[in-house]
């Protein structure tokens, strides 16, 4: 079975210079754990909901927030991002893909075009529900 079979084809993207206020908003409307962070078309990084918890404070952007905590909602995408994701090709098997999860212990495998543009991502849960 190839990824293109299925991958999650609408991915949310980011720029590098995008507040963590924003990305915190993505994260907290919406029922995805991954952004992909791009320059132009080409992707660069990945953000996990995860990567946006460990950077901010647990008050931040709440009532009862601090400065501190306002300043790190201030950071932007580049700082926190894991940079030169492991990728894989939309035509790609969804065994490489199993061997990339457990050799590199990452949640989710960008998916991408010959230019690096992204076309789809793959989340371990996406191979759990195929399997």
């Amino acid at each position: 079975m190839k990824l293109r079979e299925i991958m999650t084809e609408k991915v949310v993207v980011v720029d590098m210079d995008c507040s963590l206020t924003l990305i915190k908003e993505f994260f907290d409307n919406a029922s995805f754990h991954h952004l992909l962070v791009v320059e132009g078309d080409e992707l660069f990084g990945v953000i996990s909901d995860r990567d946006l918890l460990r950077a901010i404070g647990p008050k931040a952007g709440t009532v009862a927030e601090t400065s501190a905590d306002l300043m790190d909602l201030n950071r932007r995408a580049h700082q926190i991002m894991t940079r030169s994701p492991v990728t894989l090709p939309a035509n790609a098997d969804i065994k490489l893909a199993v061997e990339m999860f457990n050799t590199y212990q990452i949640s989710c495998i960008p998916i991408v075009d010959w230019k690096k543009k992204p076309v789809g991502i793959v989340s371990w849960r996406d191979i759990l529900k195929t399997l």
